[in-house]
């Protein structure tokens, strides 16, 4: 008798199912609201990079702010930086915008004539601008750079070298990349000689050809302004029409009113014309 009862106490208690059931319950739960999540690309980098720095065992970069996982924005966290730019913003006052995104810090430079039209040669006023900001980005950070061009939603010209908007707006682009590479480096070689012959600046590793990405955008994103713009004076329009018809305006009032859009139209066409003559360089939260 007493062996059958030893026998029935062998393997896991009861309530070890009940246990296990509602473990996989949760499991699942827990499954199911991380694929219905929206993660976002920054948090995620800053852990991974965290995760590399601490399992690799060297200590945390001064570009992370001391830290293996930087919670605060790549420029913000070095007052330094941000300061210049700031400085330079209230120099080119309404050209130069800092934004934070998820996937770094975006510089958007605009409202200048960075290129003469129809091509990707620089003007001086662009290549003085971008050597201010260059050598701020550039020298006070390791992180990947990435540089996106634009052009408006003018076709290019019938005897242009540019297939379309998509080849212009890469070659403006890598104009950048190259000013950075070439003619900026050469000027701060001459201006940081002294830094450089006593091993305290290394240029090379600052001006890497690794850490830039030239990305055009073509007439993509200006033309999505457009089509919206668009859609907004056309709905006037239509309700000009409808108020006519009804009786309630006049036909001299509905041509007026009708004159005001156009206007305003080509007013608005021509202000973001001028907001996508830019340069926008972004900060990656990644370095190379």
């Amino acid at each position: 008798m007493m062996a059958k009862k030893q026998e029935e106490q062998k393997g896991s208690p009861q309530w070890m199912t009940t246990y296990s059931d509602m473990v996989t319950l949760l499991l699942t739960f827990f499954v199911a609201l991380i694929s219905m999540s929206t993660i976002s690309p920054g948090k995620f980098q800053q852990v991974a990079v965290g995760l590399r720095i601490a399992l690799s065992g060297q200590p945390p970069s001064v570009l992370m702010g001391g830290r293996s996982i930087n919670e605060e924005p790549l420029i913000t966290s070095k007052r330094g930086i941000y300061q210049e730019l700031m400085r330079l913003s209230e120099e080119y006052k309404g050209k130069i915008t800092v934004e934070e995104r998820d996937e770094g810090t975006l510089i958007i430079l605009k409202d200048m004539v960075f290129f003469e039209t129809g091509s990707a040669k620089l003007t001086a006023e662009a290549k003085d601008l971008l050597a201010k900001v260059g050598q701020i980005v550039i020298e006070h950070t390791t992180n990947v750079l990435e540089v996106f061009g634009y052009t408006d939603d003018r076709p290019v010209l019938p005897n242009s070298i540019y297939v379309s908007n998509w080849h212009l707006s890469s070659a403006r682009a890598a104009s950048v990349v190259n000013f950075f590479l070439t003619e900026l480096k050469e000027k701060r070689m001459i201006e940081r000689a002294a830094d450089i012959k006593l091993g305290r600046f290394n240029i090379d590793f600052f001006y890497n050809p690794d850490r830039f990405y030239p990305i055009g955008l073509g007439d993509r994103e200006i033309k999505k302004k457009i089509k919206d713009l668009e859609n907004e004076i056309n709905a006037e329009k239509a309700l000009l029409n409808e108020r006519l018809r009804n009786g309630e305006i006049t036909r001299s009032e509905w041509e007026a009113k009708m004159k005001e859009l156009e206007e305003r139209y080509q007013q608005e066409l021509e202000r973001l014309r001028r907001e996508f003559r830019r340069i926008d360089i972004l900060i990656k939260r990644e370095r190379v």
